[in-house]
């Protein structure tokens, strides 16, 4: 294992971080503040609770999912686009690094960027409402799961994207409407049941879903399905990225 090289990719992309502070956690961190002004305060005020618990404190894992997620493909994506875009990609791949410490190294960085503004939005959410974590070792566990696996899918977005816009056309246009629709704001318990048939088959509800019954122990699906749903899509997108570095899908043209 290249340890060198990994270090020397992880801290390029955290110092990255550095120099883009305001667009990479201050920009989150408003956003998620105006989600519970807006959702804690004029919808919170017509649904008291949620499965026992007030509405704002039931939204609090749904919104630092979606800003996990987003930021997770975001960061990852951008990281391994950008060497693309430059030209700077082949001298990483002619560097003596393999393949998994490249993905170890980039992804790695981007999760850990993730994990650090899901603490920080959680934190933030403390000052609005009231925090309670049943399972502390089980939140940090699907936080973590999660910052990697959608880091993983981002740096595959990256690869593939040939231009800025394609980019931005998965996270804008399927992600974000899917953790919209995967129960982030409400519990599909309170769909019609055919509704609620059609929404298991959105893979964001078994993450938000997992990542909740580890605050209140409530949940919408199982929490081994949740974890199996994610362990699942994690094992896919690894694949994908072994396969695209043997190949050289979008890397040698």
């Amino acid at each position: 294992m290249n340890w060198r090289a990994i270090r020397a990719i992880y801290m390029f992309e955290m110092a990255r971080t550095g120099r883009t502070l305001l667009q990479s956690v201050v920009s989150p961190v408003v956003s998620t503040s105006l989600y519970f002004v807006v959702f804690g305060a004029a919808i919170g005020s017509r649904i008291t609770e949620v499965g026992g618990v007030s509405y704002g404190t039931f939204i609090v894992p749904g919104l630092v999912m979606l800003s996990v997620l987003t930021q997770s493909i975001s960061n990852a994506s951008f990281a391994i686009y950008f060497p693309k875009f430059v030209g700077t990609i082949y001298e990483i791949l002619s560097a003596p690094i393999s393949v998994f410490e490249i993905v170890v190294g980039y992804v790695g960085a981007a999760a850990t960027k993730s994990v650090a503004l899901g603490l920080i939005i959680l934190a933030t959410a403390g000052l609005f409402v009231p925090l309670h974590i049943e399972h502390p070792f089980w939140m940090l566990a699907f936080l973590v799961l999660t910052a990697v696996t959608f880091s993983l899918f981002g740096f595959l977005i990256g690869i593939w994207a040939d231009g800025f816009e394609k980019l931005q056309m998965i996270p804008m246009l399927v992600v974000t409407p899917l953790t919209f629709l995967g129960g982030a704001f409400y519990s599909i318990d309170m769909l019609p049941p055919s509704w609620r048939s059609i929404a298991l088959f959105n893979p964001v509800v078994y993450l938000v879903s997992g990542f909740r019954w580890s605050f209140y122990e409530i949940a919408d699906v199982s929490i081994w399905l949740s974890l199996g749903m994610t362990v699942g899509f994690l094992a896919v997108c690894m694949m994908l990225a072994w396969w695209i570095f043997r190949t050289g899908y979008r890397l040698k043209q």
